[in-house]
């Protein structure tokens, strides 16, 4: 055996010895829902049965509120994502938010989802917004939402347009768009058979790149943000659902039916936002009838979670008139 494969063996051997270590380091288990509650679910935190998901909600502030405002979040996140704007909002407003199924607390669909090609469609979450509502008697609001939220919004106003008084959407999904850059977990989410690694692998590095990518400024992202959404994450089902709904999106063109949408809608951008860019919240304002369009300069996707303070200063005056 000459010298060279002696070290070309001796290399490899060390590189297969740190993939099965690096692999070992970040195999997670999942965390079932009890050991997340204790953590995450306050006096505030109900649990709606829905198709047997336990729809984990909040619905706070003066209940003589007849027209409630209602915050739907966006992909890979929970309702923790409008804490801030809760607490303000909540001195004047009844306020209803919620995990999405496939996130937080909520978890996975637990029907017939397998069946489906993509069992988290925009017209599966409109039809389950509507039912959660239904439950809770709530015939009129202003629904509020970011990214999937937002696309869920307008088509919530599109599909039951007496439920809906106002829109506020915020770097909304809805239109075909060109990302400048895209989460990682985002990326390998829509990879065959290595997306299906991901469902026992999470490194908290792709968790932490991932809010970093959809923030203007990645200082703003604290370990204890990442903690929240790396054990949101780790909810069980959750992985699998996350990969069931990046993998499976099918092109849509229900956007093409925005200008049927009459609500007062005030849109809200990051003007760094580099998963949904700028442009696509200009092709909101062209297509809405009756909007009001604010970029945030230094707000990112997320600028409800990133800059809650200025951006809840923006909307409310909106939402009280």
């Amino acid at each position: 055996m000459t010298s060279f494969t002696r070290v070309f063996r001796l290399v490899l051997g060390m590189l297969v010895v740190g993939i099965v270590l690096l692999i070992a380091l970040n195999i997670r288990a999942d965390k079932p829902l009890a050991e997340l509650k204790a953590k995450y679910a306050t006096p505030a935190s109900q649990f709606m049965p829905i198709n047997g998901m336990p729809v984990h909600y909040r619905d706070e502030g003066p209940r003589y509120d007849s027209v409630p405002i209602v915050l739907l979040h966006g992909t890979g996140a929970s309702l923790l994502a409008w804490n801030v704007w809760a607490d303000t909002l909540t001195q004047h407003r009844r306020v209803i938010r919620l995990d999405l199924p496939a996130y937080g607390l909520t978890g996975p669909r637990q029907d017939d989802s397998n069946t489906e090609t993509n069992a988290y469609s925009g017209a599966y979450y409109v039809a389950f917004l509507h039912n959660f509502l239904s439950r809770l008697g709530v015939t009129r609001c202003d629904v509020v939402g970011n990214s999937l939220g937002g696309m869920i919004a307008w088509r919530y106003a599109l599909g039951y347009p007496a439920a809906v008084r106002r829109l506020v959407l915020i770097d909304a999904a809805g239109y075909p768009s060109q990302s400048t850059s895209v989460p990682l977990a985002f990326r390998l989410a829509r990879v065959p058979v290595l997306n299906q690694l991901l469902t026992y692998i999470t490194p908290r590095s792709v968790i932490e790149q991932s809010l970093r990518n959809v923030y203007a400024d990645p200082d703003r992202v604290t370990n204890a943000l990442v903690d929240q959404y790396m054990n949101m994450a780790l909810r069980t089902g959750n992985r699998q659902a996350f990969i069931a709904r990046l993998a499976n999106q099918t092109p849509d063109s229900t956007y093409r039916q925005m200008p049927r949408i009459n609500q007062r809608t005030l849109i809200l951008w990051g003007q760094q936002d580099r998963l949904i860019p700028v442009s696509n919240a200009r092709r909101f304002q062209q297509d809405l009838r009756n909007d009001t369009l604010i970029i945030m300069p230094n707000a990112g996707h997320v600028p409800m979670e990133e800059l809650p303070r200025q951006s809840i200063q923006i909307t409310q005056p909106f939402l009280n008139q």
